[in-house]
């Protein structure tokens, strides 16, 4: 065996012990690893990348995290729960999650990719941290996909990072309350390449000046604008 693959080999089983796992196939891990730059071949290619993995990831953290709510918190209504479920499998969430996993050195991204910063990249972190899910979902069933989820999300279901009501929500209610119309959102721009978008999103109320806000995705950039527009009119986003 080359350095090279030593030193590969070394780093997959120091993820595994980092994320409590040992695949039986390793092929499965080094798939959830392959961002779609590094496949030889070009998009035509994909399902060699972590996409298909992450598609199935996203489902089954839903469903793990939806239990380990509906099991820690007997008294919470479906509104609560459905909150806090959006709080924890959110893409900011799982990027944290997947610094938290050191995710970003075993990624295997094209030079390109790599040289723009992609390993500490919150879309690609997010999305291979839902890959790995699935991987190990795949490899080895439900039991050990579940004991990863809960060994990383557990302590951030209990201390939620962020107040359960979002700045949209806080931001209608807000011009309910005075008799205004639903804040309108209007997307300005969208720059970056594709599978790594950028959004620019306007809110507006009557008689008030538009606020505008930046995100990953048009949801969090709405989200963004919103905070924008309450923070101008010094309403708490909380």
């Amino acid at each position: 065996m080359s350095r090279k693959a030593k030193a590969k080999t070394k780093d997959r089983a120091g993820l595994e012990i980092e994320i409590g796992y040992k695949f039986d196939d390793k092929a499965l891990l080094e798939r959830a690893l392959t961002h779609i730059s590094a496949i030889s071949g070009g998009p035509q290619n994909r399902v060699d990348s972590y996409q298909r993995l992450e598609f199935l990831g996203d489902h089954v953290l839903g469903l793990v995290v939806s239990d380990m709510l509906f099991r820690t918190f007997p008294k919470a209504n479906e509104g609560e729960l459905s909150r806090r479920l959006a709080d924890l499998v959110r893409r900011e969430a799982c990027a944290d999650v997947a610094r938290a996993m050191n995710l970003g050195p075993s990624l295997k991204l094209g030079n390109s990719e790599s040289n723009a910063g992609g390993r500490d990249r919150s879309t690609i972190l997010a999305d291979v941290c839902e890959a790995l899910i699935g991987a190990v979902f795949i490899d080895g069933g439900y039991k050990p996909a579940a004991a990863m989820i809960e060994r990383f999300w557990k302590e951030r279901m209990l201390k939620p990072a962020r107040p359960l009501r979002d700045p949209k929500t806080i931001l209608q209610e807000w011009a309910q309350s005075r008799g205004l119309p639903t804040p309108a959102y209007k997307e300005l721009e969208r720059t970056g390449p594709q599978h790594d978008p950028e959004f620019r999103v306007a809110v507006t109320l009557p008689d008030r000046p538009p606020a505008e806000g930046m995100g990953s995705s048009k949801r969090a950039a709405e989200q963004a604008a919103a905070a924008a527009m309450l923070t101008h009119e010094g309403v708490p986003a909380e």
